[in-house]
């Protein structure tokens, strides 16, 4: 018997990509390098990388990582130009946790209302801390911004330490009555989906808190077992978004991770596209 031919999922919206170059720095005690490979530097070099690989829509936000400050919040003026260049580009701005950094976030968030911002994008990679009280005031700022302008926060999420979700899930549990909140990566790495996917993700959910997650650096086995947990649970089908993280992500592997979880059906487009919208948009 012919086994039915697949059918070819449309143009995804990207829920994650970078812009910008990022200095070269000794990672952990070792020589200076730039593992962002693919990072593209200008806005044409960014609807070039879309075009190649097929995106309809897309979040672009700073690419970071090295621990100067500035370097994030610099790219905040080329993720905004990326988003006024092409209607096929939201943006997100970089924003600090660290009260060190507040007259940088107090720049950054008088920008909410530029031209295709819908996120507000933080991280505790480069320092501080969810209970750190010298973090208080820039959180609520974050999030109360937010709320007030209907955009998104942006949070990485990786196993142990600041970014664990024992510790990000207190910002959700926190603000995320009044305040959409994007949890990448899905917890980043093994604990990180046993805990969310094994029912933190879900009750977060059901209890009515405005959470989404996205599959990139999904451990092989995440994808298919967070829709087979969809499926039982009967929610979350509308919170999950394909994302690439492009530089530190790419394409292929995480759409084709996600694209063998789903399918071609609804379940397929709602990941792809549909999520994207709601969230995101689509202007």
């Amino acid at each position: 018997m012919t086994t039915p031919a697949r059918r070819a999922l449309a143009a995804p919206y990207d829920a994650h990509r970078h812009i910008g170059h990022l200095p070269a720095y000794p990672f952990y005690g070792g020589p200076p390098i730039r593992p962002d490979t693919t990072a593209v530097a200008t806005v044409a070099d960014f609807r070039r990388s879309l075009d190649d690989q097929g995106v309809e829509r897309a979040l672009v936000l700073p690419n970071y990582g090295v621990p100067d400050p500035d370097v994030a919040f610099d790219l905040n003026s080329l993720a905004l130009d990326a988003a006024a260049a092409d209607e096929r580009i939201s943006c997100g701005l970089w924003v600090s946790p660290k009260a060190s950094d507040a007259a940088r976030n107090e720049k950054a968030l008088g920008l909410v209302t530029e031209t295709g911002v819908r996120a507000l994008k933080t991280s505790f990679l480069l320092g501080g801390g969810v209970d750190d009280p010298d973090c208080a005031e820039q959180l609520d700022a974050i999030f109360t911004t937010a709320a007030a302008h209907d955009l998104v926060v942006h949070v990485h999420t990786s196993p142990g330490a600041a970014s664990d979700v024992d510790r990000i899930g207190e910002l959700v549990e926190a603000y995320g009555d009044a305040t959409r909140i994007h949890l990448v990566h899905l917890g980043g790495g093994m604990s990180g989906h046993l805990k969310l996917i094994g029912g933190r993700f879900f009750d977060w959910v059901e209890a009515g808190k405005q959470v989404w997650t996205d599959t990139s650096w999904a451990v092989g086995f995440a994808p298919a077992w967070l829709v087979a947990e969809i499926e039982r649970r009967g929610v979350g089908h509308d919170r999950v978004l394909f994302a690439t993280d492009v530089p530190w992500g790419d394409f292929a592997g995480e759409h084709a991770r996600l694209a063998a979880a789903t399918g071609d059906g609804e379940l397929a487009r709602a990941f792809f596209h549909d999520n994207f919208a709601a969230l995101y948009g689509t202007t």
